[in-house]
């Protein structure tokens, strides 16, 4: 096989997602309004094929286009998670989108296009080609917030992210410049500063301007701020896909940061001590006190950005830091089932223009919606880190990686914040299964066919890999060993 077909191997998945997103905005005006299914079905097909054809660079692995890309098997396990979140996202949201009379084909082209640049961030070995993926996803992401054009909220939204978002990016962008400045080179793996205190110095800054870039991403405080207002007024699948694919991404190319520069792993080490702590205070604390469940799981997902950014501080505290890489990687896979089930529920059950979002809104939904009641049961109670759950397995080994690279007091203060965090979980769980249903009855709607099927492989994965979790750990064990 020659050289270039390899390459086309190693980022096919890519190549799917955006010939899915181009066939789609093609048909789009075609098709008609009330026939959107279709497109629908169209990118379902797309996402599912695009998760298959991670087989290509699983069998042609290696540097791709003069190294700007890199199929591993890190790449390969982002993959999954990000093109896993676009496929449940597009389907959970069919009944959604014609509810809300929305356009099916410019919103799934949306979400295919920014999974295709979390891909392309997943696996890019240079600077620049991860700002084309970050810049691929935000782009799309800032337009999906604001979805709802009609909706305030919804335009408040888009615009927030939107405007700290460029922010970010300008961050970003500014130390890729420094790095280069400081090396001749934006290839991860040719990160070396030239031989003069200056070029150190310039390293330095570049790395703290992309750590505060790639931090604003996955909403680590003290960059969060923008999450909990973004995550309200966007269409929960949107939000679903945010609080997902996006962070999933964004946390991988910090790992491969972390592996691939030397000089990274001593600087960002406190860095990353710090905003884990402060992301898991203040997302919890926050939380306690929010009367909307769409902000309270906003706040809980600074939380958990806190949560695996103690993974990535092991993975810079020691020199064998696999144990620490191998972590963050399953934390996100258990994160993105039961986030994405979680905010679907929130969208079916919000009903029209989702104006019953307030806990007290869920009050005797075990009664009206038993089955959406056990699902959003399970996914709370994984989010908590319940054992037989996903989340009690993601939390364990980032304790356990924690304490093996002498971290005892994040260890601690991850523990401590797991307890805080049961407060809110239980409440909305109380809600639904003990409170009496607000004097206004809100009316329950049928359960699509298409979200039915994606809540029951969010709540078997979640208790699957809670339960059997031995294939899901050694793939996450054998990508981190691929990165060093």
């Amino acid at each position: 096989m020659s050289l270039p077909l390899q390459d086309l191997c190693r980022v096919a998945p890519e190549i799917v997602l955006c010939a899915f997103a181009m066939l789609v905005m093609l048909l789009a005006p075609i098709v008609p309004r009330a026939r959107h299914g279709i497109l629908s079905t169209i990118s379902v097909l797309g996402a599912g094929i695009a998760l298959a054809a991670t087989r290509f660079p699983a069998m042609y692995p290696g540097a791709a286009y003069s190294g700007l890309f890199r199929a591993d098997a890190f790449s390969l396990f982002v993959h999954w998670i990000v093109c896993g979140a676009a496929f449940l996202v597009i389907l959970g949201s069919t009944s959604y989108l014609q509810r809300e009379d929305l356009d099916a084909g410019e919103f799934c082209a949306l979400i295919l296009l920014a999974t295709a640049g979390m891909g392309i961030m997943a696996g890019a070995q240079e600077l620049l080609t991860a700002f084309i993926g970050l810049e691929m996803s935000s782009i799309a992401s800032y337009i999906l917030a604001s979805y709802k054009r009609d909706a305030p909220r919804s335009n408040e939204a888009g615009m927030k992210y939107f405007l700290l978002g460029s922010f970010a990016t300008a961050f970003f962008l500014y130390g890729i410049a420094l790095f280069f400045g400081a090396s001749g080179s934006t290839r991860l793996d040719m990160m070396t500063p030239l031989a003069n205190d200056s070029a150190r110095t310039l390293l330095k800054m570049g790395l703290g301007f992309i750590f505060v870039g790639l931090a604003f991403k996955v909403a680590a405080a003290p960059f969060h701020l923008w999450a909990p207002d973004v995550y309200e007024g966007a269409p929960a699948p949107v939000t679903a896909l945010l609080s997902t694919g996006p962070k999933a991404a964004t946390f991988a190319l910090a790992l491969r940061i972390l592996a691939d520069v030397g000089a990274a792993s001593p600087l960002w080490f406190w860095a990353l001590w710090v905003a884990a702590v402060l992301s898991m205070f203040a997302g919890n604390l926050a939380a306690l006190v929010q009367t909307s469940l769409k902000r309270m799981l906003a706040y809980s997902s600074v939380a958990h950005a806190g949560y695996i950014l103690v993974a990535l501080a092991t993975a810079a505290a020691t020199d064998h830091a696999e144990a620490g890489i191998a972590a963050a990687l399953f934390y996100l896979v258990g994160y993105a089932l039961v986030q994405l089930g979680a905010f679907l529920i929130v969208a079916q059950l919000g009903g029209p223009g989702e104006r019953h979002v307030e806990i007290e809104d869920f009050a005797g939904v075990a009664r009206r919606q038993p089955a959406m009641a056990a699902c959003l049961s399970l996914f709370l109670l994984s989010l908590l880190g319940l054992p037989v759950t996903v989340g009690f397995l993601g939390k364990f080994y980032v304790f356990n990686a924690a304490l093996e690279s002498n971290l005892i007091w994040l260890a601690i203060l991850l523990g401590l914040n797991s307890v805080i965090a049961a407060y809110y979980y239980l409440r909305v769980i109380v809600a639904m299964y003990m409170l009496r249903e607000p004097e206004q009855e809100i009316a329950a709607e049928p359960v699509p066919w298409t979200l039915s099927l994606v809540l029951w492989i969010a709540s078997m994965g979640t208790v699957y890999i809670g339960l059997f979790p031995a294939r899901v750990i050694g793939f996450a064990a054998k990508a981190a060993l691929n990165m060093r």
